[in-house]
This record gives C-alpha cells, structure tokens and sequence, in this order.
C-alpha cells in the first residue's frame, strides 16, 4: 500500500496564530499542485474558518479527484455576547461561535450538515468523531451508529473517530465496525505507545489509519529544536526535548532531517493509510512534500535502535 502525505488544515484556521486568507489559500494551492489529493478539517479548527477556506480553495477542483473529512461532536452556536473577543480554543480568530459538545444523533447530523454548508460541497468522504474522551456513551451508543446509518445510505464513505489517544480508539476499533481512526501524536519518532495492541489490532480488523500530529505538534518539526518547542501543545518537558535532540544528531549523521525521518517512520507501519501534517504558507507544505518522497537511509533506523531511542520492534521503511 502507498501512503500519501495528507494536507492537515488547522493551522489555515489560526492554530495559535492568525493566518491572513491569501497565504491560507496558497498553502492549499500549492498543496494540490504538490499532488496532495487528502485534505482534514473539522468545525472545531477556527470555528468553521478551516472548513470555509478549505472549501474556497478546492471549489474549482474536480471533486472526483480528491478526498476530504470532517469531524462531529462540536456544534457552533453564535455567541453575540463575546462580540470583540478572540476564541479561547486554541485558534486566533474572532468568537463569533462557541463549542457545545453533542454526540447525539441529531447532532451529528446538523454537524454535518453545517460543515457540508461551510464547505460548498454535497458530500464529504469520511467523518470522524472528534475527540470523545469524556463522550465514550453518547459517541459509541448515539453519534457512531449514526454515522453508521449515513454509511450505510452512502452519503458517507467512511465513519471513524480521531483522538490524541489511543486506548479509545482501540475501543472503538474492537467494538465497532468503523472504517478509519485518526490517530494524533501517539505513534511518532519520539513516542510508539499505540504500537503495541492499538496498530496491530487496526492491522487485523482493516481498519486505516490516519496519521496526525506526527511532529508532536512541534518538538520534531525541525532539525534541532529550541527549549521552547512544543510537545502536545505544550512546552516539551526537558527529558523529551533531549530525546529529540538526540534522536536529531543521528539523523544528521545520516544526512537526514529529523522531519523526514518523522514522516518516514509513521509511513512504514502497515496500518497507516496517510501521514497527515499541518501547513500554514506554500513554503511548509513544499518542504514537507519534499522531505516526505525523499529516500531515508536504512541504518539509520539501526543506529536510533541501537542508540535506545527507538524500539527494536517498531517496523521501519524497507
């Protein structure tokens, strides 16, 4: 199976910082001129300005041609009384809406239909349940065989669920017949704990999966990263950052970035479907379209394995 490099769109949104729509715009353009065929959004990512920019970049493209997900589990309602303020969520734009967590039927279904508004399309490919930690009731017993129905009527092709962990979406893979998850930041460079039951269970069940947050949303975006970067939105604890930067010296024997060997690795687990990597301008998702097809010498996987900071076990690109 070939793994394609997915275009993340929750920095187009404003993750952290407010990016203006032209440059928003163009990273998607050159994305698709780059060949990327796979684009994840959801409502959650600017408060539905991912989904509109997403939307405004690909209207002219042949629908056929690309595929698109979305996620449910967070209605936006208007809230007038934060007129001026910026969101609290993570995203820097204007609250013009707030997030009420619903993973009821009726709730997936106007999610969906809110998106499919924002996005000028008629159809998405896949849905996924997005971040039902503290919802696993009304998200497995409510929002999953709703999608589940909207599958089954074909005004979806896949159903599945994308979390920051993996032990639920384990559940859910055991426990459902879901077609996909998206996995954030469990399985990378720096950290394999889904490797042991989660991805091979996803093996045997055929279940893909969505690789995000691959860079630990930032600790191995470049090659030597500051004190200051960050590992799941956070600044990285002392112990990590070392890693990292260990991890990034035998890369740099090898002649190899550390982003690349980031990418190279998710991509040879056989689970994996897409490796899935945010941009915010034209020039980051070149570079990351760039270290994705470039070749990664096999003895570095040896050398990280024999140095400690990789897992014997963990399968590496042949």
């Amino acid at each position: 199976m070939t793994v394609s490099l997915g275009f993340g769109a929750a920095v187009i949104g404003g993750l952290h910082r407010w990016v203006d729509e032209d440059t928003a715009l163009a990273a998607v353009d050159t994305a698709w001129s780059l060949g990327i065929r796979y684009y994840d959004t959801a409502p959650h990512y600017g408060l539905g300005l991912s989904e509109r920019r997403l939307g405004r970049a690909l209207a002219d493209r042949p629908r056929s041609e690309y595929l698109i997900s979305t996620k449910v589990g967070r209605l936006l309602e208007p809230s007038p009384e934060r007129a001026g303020q910026r969101d609290d969520g993570g995203f820097d734009v204007p609250a013009e809406y707030r997030r009420v967590w619903d993973f009821s039927a009726d709730g997936v279904r106007r999610s969906l239909e809110s998106s499919l508004d924002r996005l000028g399309l008629d159809r998405v490919d896949i849905v996924l349940m997005h971040d039902p930690d503290d919802h696993w009731e009304q998200a497995a017993g409510q929002a999953y065989p709703a999608l589940h129905e909207l599958r089954s009527q074909g005004v979806v092709s896949r159903i599945g669920a994308g979390m920051n962990q993996w032990q639920m979406l384990e559940r859910f893979v055991r426990e459902t017949d879901i077609d996909t998850v998206m996995l954030a930041g469990r399985y990378t460079l720096l950290e394999q704990t889904a490797l042991d039951s989660m991805l091979p269970l996803c093996v045997q069940r055929g279940v893909s999966v969505l690789a995000a947050g691959v860079f630990n949303s930032g600790l191995l975006a470049v090659d030597r990263p500051p004190p200051s970067a960050t590992y799941n939105y956070a600044q990285a604890p002392a112990d990590l950052h070392a890693r990292a930067l260990r991890i990034g010296e035998v890369c740099a024997r090898h002649g190899v970035s550390l982003p690349q060997a980031a990418m190279a690795f998710v991509a040879a687990h056989p689970a994996v479907a897409s490796v899935v990597v945010g941009a915010r301008t034209a020039e980051q998702i070149t570079r990351n379209a760039k270290l994705f097809a470039a070749p990664v010498p096999p003895a570095l996987w040896s050398d990280l394995v024999d140095a400690g900071l990789l897992r014997q076990d963990a399968p590496v690109p042949s």
